[in-house]
C-alpha cells in the first residue's frame, strides 16, 4: 500500500474536500451522458446509466461500510451508505431521512441537483432519470446491504404542480418475503477489477475525532467531527467509488460502441469534462494558488490520480510522472491519458491556470507531463463546458447542524 496523497492535508482541509469529492463523483454523469446521447441516443443513454450505477454501487457501498465500521442489514445501514455515496452528495442531493424501525424508513429530497439540471430539458428526460433509471438503481444500491430491501416512490417528478416540494419522497422497506434483488452481469465484471478489492490503510483509531460511523444515523453527516485518519480513508474510498463507477460506465459504453475507437472517444470526453470541472472545484474549495505549483497540487488531489498505489504517479519540479499501475490494468481513467491523449490533463491545468500548458512525453503507460508557463491563454474545451452545464459546477455547501435521528 502506498501512503495516501490526502494525508498531507489538515483535518479541516479534509473536512472541506471530502464532500467536494462526493459532488465531483456525481458530476461524472453530467459529463458523460451528453456524449452517450450524441453517439447512441437517449434510450441507450438511460440503459448505460442503469448499468453503470448497478455495476458499481454494490461494490463501493460495501467498501465504505467496512471502512467506517457500519456494516449491517437494516434501513439505518442503507441510509448511512447513501450519505457517503457519490450518487447522493450532501446538500446537492439533499436527502432527509425518517427511521420508523430497523426495517422501515423513508426519505425525501429537499433539493435534487440532478432534477434541477434536467427539468429544463423536458418531461421525457425527467421521466427517464426519475423513473427509468431510479427504479433499478435504488434497488441496486440497497442490495449491497440487504437483497430483500425495496425502495419505492411516494411521489416523484415530473413535478405536479411544477414547484412541488419536496422534489420526491420514497419508502424503504426490508421484508424477507420480498424476492431477492440480483446483481446485473456487469457487477461480476466490476468485482473482478483491482479497484474493487484495492486495500487502503486502516483508520488509525488513536487520533482526535470519530474513527467510524458506528453510532446513530445523523441528519447531516458532520465531516468535521471525524478524525484525520478517518477523513483520509473517506477521501480515498470516494476516489475508488469514482474509479469503479467509471469502470462500469466504460463496460456499458464498450457494449454499445461500434468499435474500440468510439468507446475510447466517449470515455475520454467523459473524463475530460469531469477532470476540468473537478480541478476547478478542488482549487476553489482549498484556495489553491495558480501557476505551476497550484496545478501540481490539483493533480495530486484529483480523483484521476487517486488513490495512490492504484494509480502510480509522482509530482516533482513542475512535472507529473506516471508509471504503469493497477489502474492501467483495469483500463481506468489514467489509461486514457498519454502523449497522444493530453486533453484530460490539459483540462485540469486550464481549470487552475489557463496560462499553464501540459506537454507529455513517453509511452502509453509510462509518461511525464511537464507543466510549462505560456503567454497563450488556453480556452475551456467543449467537454468541460458540457459538464459545467450542471449547476453542480457552482454549487456551494453550507454549514449544517448534525443531529442524531431517532426512531419515529
Amino acid at each position: 500500500m502506498s501512503p495516501s496523497r490526502y494525508a498531507r492535508l489538515s483535518r479541516p482541509e479534509l473536512a472541506v474536500l471530502v464532500p467536494e469529492l462526493l459532488l465531483i463523483g456525481q458530476m461524472i454523469d453530467r459529463s458523460g451522458m451528453a456524449w452517450c446521447i450524441k453517439e447512441f441516443g437517449h434510450a441507450e443513454m438511460l440503459q448505460i446509466a442503469i448499468e453503470e450505477w448497478a455495476g458499481a454501487s454494490p461494490v463501493y457501498t460495501r467498501r465504505m461500510q467496512r471502512a467506517l465500521n457500519f456494516e449491517g442489514d437494516d434501513v439505518p445501514t442503507i441510509f448511512k451508505g447513501l450519505q457517503l455515496d457519490i450518487g447522493a452528495p450532501p446538500q446537492y442531493m439533499d436527502f432527509r431521512y425518517t427511521i420508523h424501525d430497523r426495517w422501515h424508513g423513508e426519505f425525501h429530497l429537499d433539493h435534487c441537483g440532478a432534477l434541477v439540471d434536467v427539468e429544463p430539458m423536458g418531461d421525457d428526460y425527467v421521466f427517464g432519470m426519475c423513473h427509468t433509471i431510479e427504479d433499478p438503481t435504488f434497488d441496486a444500491t440497497a442490495v449491497a446491504t440487504n437483497p430483500h430491501a425495496q425502495v419505492r416512490p411516494i411521489h416523484r417528478p415530473p413535478r405536479t404542480p411544477a414547484d412541488r416540494h419536496p422534489h420526491c419522497a420514497w419508502t424503504v422497506t426490508i421484508d424477507e418475503s420480498y424476492p431477492a434483488v440480483k446483481g446485473i452481469p456487469a457487477l461480476d465484471l466490476v468485482r473482478e477489477t483491482q479497484a474493487a478489492t484495492w486495500e487502503l490503510d486502516p483508520v488509525d483509531r488513536s487520533g482526535e475525532g470519530q474513527a467510524d460511523y458506528s453510532g446513530p444515523v445523523l441528519s447531516d453527516f458532520d465531516f468535521g467531527a471525524f478524525s484525520h485518519s478517518a477523513l483520509v480513508r473517506m477521501a480515498d474510498e470516494v476516489c475508488l467509488q469514482m474509479q469503479l463507477l467509471n469502470l462500469s460506465f466504460a463496460i456499458a459504453v464498450r457494449e454499445r460502441a461500434a468499435d474500440a475507437e468510439l468507446a475510447v472517444s466517449v470515455n475520454t470526453r467523459q473524463l475530460t469534462g469531469v477532470a476540468g470541472l473537478g480541478a476547478e472545484r478542488i482549487q476553489r474549495a482549498l484556495g489553491l494558488p495558480g501557476g505551476i505549483d497550484g496545478v501540481l497540487r490539483a493533480f495530486e488531489l484529483h480523483p484521476l490520480l487517486n488513490p495512490a498505489g492504484y494509480v502510480v504517479a509522482e509530482t516533482e519540479s513542475g512535472r507529473v510522472i506516471v508509471h504503469r499501475s493497477p489502474a492501467h490494468d483495469d483500463r481506468a481513467w489514467i489509461s486514457l491519458c498519454s502523449p497522444e491523449s493530453v486533453q484530460p490533463l490539459q483540462a485540469i491545468a486550464t481549470a487552475v491556470d489557463p496560462h499553464i500548458e501540459v506537454r507529455v512525453s513517453g509511452t502509453d503507460t509510462d509518461w511525464t507531463a511537464e507543466l510549462v508557463e505560456s503567454d497563450t491563454v488556453a480556452t475551456e474545451v467543449p467537454e468541460v463546458k458540457v459538464a459545467k452545464f450542471s449547476r453542480g459546477s457552482t454549487f456551494e455547501f453550507e454549514p449544517r447542524r448534525s443531529l442524531p435521528l431517532t426512531v419515529v
